[in-house]
């Protein structure tokens, strides 16, 4: 019994193996070229940070000198050596080395009945600073700074003395700066955790999780584990997601080739599997949005003129209402499928036209109902944070779901039918498509150089970074506002139910 029950475990650990690792439908990789660019605004931001330091008031007394150092203030910072890089599995490591920070304070000394007061400036050598942050997925699956360790250390201080007491700040000088540079290097690492644990996270806050796309669809961007860190690579899973607005719990099962990012060239890699599109149709097949109705003087009189011309002419004959205006009404009737190879990216859909005529005041008569199996190529590419895809018709085919004969007749309207749908149905898809899907980056960050490849059921598109804004003005954006919405989106809270154009 117990044999059998092992073998039984050792057949089911592949599967439940594999089943605990569900594939991303969108990953993200930031190389070692990435991190420097990132360490360039970092090291500005501390920079900031380490000039509004906070240090307590030191005073004293040695014999009959009482002394107080108040109104401390960094007034220049000289971070010549810095480092930043990745340090498997989970962490970043960021070093300042052999730093100087410049320094003045206000000073205040009684010896006996003589008083003296004015400023102080000094300065702290051999600054080093090491520090290693945590990096996780959240409760909400949002990519954060969940720990950090810090040390600092300050290797000299000096202070500069004048005035008539000189020689007495001299003699006190040892008491002085030794107090001096313990309260500094105790409040580096408070600040920068600071800085670290509310302030960057509040700039990681930015980076759209789950949100509206339009009216009618949503998509998650919600990472599916803890980052992935090694020597050279950050590498981020995410759903990558679509869902109709009206069920937004509701998500397609992923049976998509996971994405395998190789490449370390550019600054930042984004892959998107083939589930990534198929969501997005299958979510606006599920929103019922995939339809367009023509009627009347919406119908293109071309495509009229060429229906009651060719074997329609004979059915409209049939129908004792033969001036009637028409009705085409044209369905996807399955939800589209991607299909992305390393020659390009395309679009399977079936899709059926039902012809009619509506009589004024009288029922509507239906003439005809043809089915169309289509083919588009799809030209996948990145502006600015926003992924947008170009579509074109490539194969027509249609046929008739009523005879054979129906069919044969209807092979003559194919050509003429596929410019018309390039002239009137591409366009509107087109208009739809090139709003674009914000690929989850936070505020003030954006690619530039973008390179698309297309590999074997997903494709890459591979890009350098540049900062639009700095940190500073993306963090005080934020600053007194929450933070960033689960659902930011221009449109309705409520989804909208009027029918919507291919």
């Amino acid at each position: 019994m117990a044999a059998g029950s092992c073998l039984l475990l050792l057949l089911l650990l592949p599967w439940l193996v594999t089943s605990s690792h569900s594939p991303p439908g969108c990953k993200i990789r930031i190389t070692s070229k990435g991190l420097d660019l990132v360490k360039q605004e970092g090291l500005r931001f501390v920079e900031q940070e380490l000039q509004n330091i906070t240090v307590s008031d030191l005073h004293g007394k040695e014999g009959q000198f009482h002394y107080n150092i108040s109104q401390v203030k960094v007034m220049d910072l000289q971070l010549a050596f810095s480092d930043l890089h990745f340090q498997p599995q989970q962490h970043l490591v960021f070093n300042i080395s052999n730093a100087s920070i410049s320094l003045r304070f206000r000073r205040q000394l009684l010896y006996w009945f003589f008083y003296d007061i004015g400023s102080i400036n000094a300065s702290a050598d051999g600054v080093h600073i090491h520090t290693v942050l945590q990096l996780a997925k959240d409760e909400a699956g949002r990519l954060k700074i969940s720990n950090i360790t810090c040390n600092a250390s300050i290797a000299r201080m000096h202070a500069g003395f004048s005035g008539t007491l000189r020689k007495v700040y001299e003699f006190l000088s040892t008491f002085i700066i030794t107090g001096m540079r313990f309260l500094l290097s105790q409040q580096i690492c408070p600040s920068l955790e600071h800085a670290s644990l509310v302030l960057l996270n509040s700039v990681l806050d930015t980076v759209p999780v789950r949100n509206y796309v339009d009216e009618h669809i949503g998509i998650d961007y919600s990472l599916l584990r803890d980052p992935a860190i090694s020597a050279d690579t950050l590498d981020l899973d995410f759903k990558g997601v679509f869902f109709p607005r009206t069920r937004e719990n509701q998500e397609l099962e992923n049976h998509a080739v996971e994405p395998v990012i190789k490449e370390t060239e550019r600054m930042v890699y984004v892959a998107f599997s083939e589930y990534f599109f198929d969501s997005a149709m299958h979510a606006y097949f599920q929103a019922g949005v995939l339809a367009l109705e023509l009627e009347g003087e919406k119908v293109p009189k071309d495509l009229e003129v060429l229906l009651r011309a060719t074997f329609f002419g004979t059915i409209f004959m049939l129908s004792p209402a033969v001036d009637a205006p028409l009705r085409l009404v044209l369905q996807v009737s399955a939800p589209p499928r991607c299909i992305i190879k390393p020659s390009g990216t395309s679009v399977s859909v079936s899709a059926f036209l039902n012809i009619s005529l509506v009589p004024p005041g009288r029922p509507a008569v239906q003439l005809s109902s043809v089915a169309m199996e289509t083919k588009l190529s799809a030209r996948v590419f990145l502006q600015g944070k926003a992924l947008r895809v170009q579509l074109d018709l490539r194969r027509f085919r249609i046929y008739s779901k009523q005879s054979a004969l129906e069919s044969l007749a209807l092979f003559s309207l194919q050509g003429p039918l596929k410019t018309l749908l390039q002239l009137t149905i591409m366009p509107l898809i087109n208009e739809r498509t090139k709003k674009g899907v914000q690929i989850p980056l936070p505020e003030g960050m954006d690619f530039t150089r973008e390179v698309v490849t297309n590999h074997a059921g997903f494709l890459t598109v591979g890009a350098d970074l540049h900062f639009s804004k700095g940190l500073r003005e993306v963090i005080e954006k934020y600053r007194l506002g929450p933070t960033a919405p689960a659902y930011p989106s221009p449109w309705p809270a409520e989804p909208s139910t009027d029918p919507h154009p291919l």
